[in-house]
């Protein structure tokens, strides 16, 4: 395995880490708003605010390594779609301080504001949205390269079949991972009122996670045939696996057990589906302008690799330890900490 690709998994795995911790973070709020707007807050907010006490500040910790990452092993990605990117980023930044400011306001307020509970919630929605157009526009098609720079086309992106396929799959995807941990997280507190409301949010979201995957592959092929032919023809199991482990975590939902192994299923659903997409669109990192041996020289990429690694492997006995001392106690979990 050359450093390229060595580099890449190692991002990979981080952005993978983050679209699962933050689409728990982000389903959450979107919870909770909902669940106030309902009067089910007494049901599921404590929960929830259990839940993201001790989680929230370590939520874009992954994101910040991929993107750091990313332009320090292929730099001219920080050409290309920081220019481009400039209006999405710049909304997803003001999202997330609005929620940082909702983390505030929550922690020393008496009574949560159902205004600052909308924002929370609805923010949570908005971003990973904004951030899925960065997948959209690295299939290709949406950018030009000119004399005075380069351009995007607004119009074709937003009336893109994919691009809105993404989006909403983004959208579905948070809201289908938090309701399977929160079902998880609310039986191992014992709140068993808790478990039925999101046994139901569970359920209701697999309908439309499986419709929007077909809309994905059917848009895509229209889109970038390429990376669609690469993806059904060479890294189909992949994408059959993913679909497998969904229906063993509906099927243990369904009958009410084992909701631990369920959210592992379903991690292991996004898992194969998201590595598969990335190792089918290889070897464009943004097609067509840069492709994997678009790396950065290799003493730079040694050094990278050797600093991500051990970065990943600080991480994670991190969070094993902030899981063992919050998410998984026992006391802390049904709140008698």
């Amino acid at each position: 395995m050359d450093f390229a690709t060595l580099g890449i998994t190692v991002l990979w795995t981080f952005l993978y880490s983050y679209v699962v911790i933050a689409s728990i973070d982000f389903g959450a709020g979107f919870y909770n708003f909902y669940a106030k707007l309902t009067g089910k807050d007494n049901i599921i907010t404590p929960i929830i605010t259990r839940y993201l006490n001790p989680v929230w500040e370590v939520t874009n910790v992954f994101f910040v390594f991929f993107f750091v990452g990313i332009v320090g092993f292929f730099p001219d990605t920080a050409y290309y779609l920081g220019t481009v990117l400039l209006i999405p980023a710049s909304i997803s930044l003001i999202m997330l301080a609005i929620r940082g400011s909702y983390y505030a306001f929550n922690q020393y307020a008496k009574d949560s504001n159902m205004v600052w509970a909308f924002l929370y919630g609805v923010t949570g929605l908005f971003i990973p949205a904004s951030l899925s157009v960065a997948l959209v526009i690295a299939e290709g098609g949406f950018i030009e390269e000119t004399a005075s720079g380069l351009d995007l086309d607004f119009i074709e992106l937003f009336f893109n079949g994919y691009a809105w396929s993404v989006v909403f799959l983004a959208v579905i995807s948070v809201l289908y991972i938090s309701s399977g941990f929160l079902l998880f997280y609310s039986n191992r507190a014992k709140a068993y009122e808790a478990v039925k409301l999101t046994r139901t949010w569970f359920l209701t979201w697999t309908i439309p996670m499986l419709v929007i995957t077909q809309f994905v592959f059917i848009e895509l092929r229209a889109t970038n045939r390429e990376h669609f032919d690469n993806a059904t023809q060479n890294y189909w199991y992949l994408f059959l696996l993913s679909f497998v482990f969904m229906l063993v975590a509906i099927y243990l939902v369904y009958k009410k057990k084992n909701y631990g192994v369920a959210f592992i299923m379903i991690m292991l659903q996004f898992a194969t589906a998201f590595f598969g997409y990335g190792v089918s669109k290889l070897p464009y990192i943004l097609y067509p302008f840069i492709e994997l041996d678009s790396v950065v020289n290799d003493s730079m990429a040694i050094a990278l690799v050797i600093a991500f690694v051990l970065g990943l492997l600080l991480l994670i006995p991190s969070l094993i330890m902030l899981m063992r001392l919050f998410l998984f106690d026992k006391d802390y979990v049904q709140g008698k900490e």
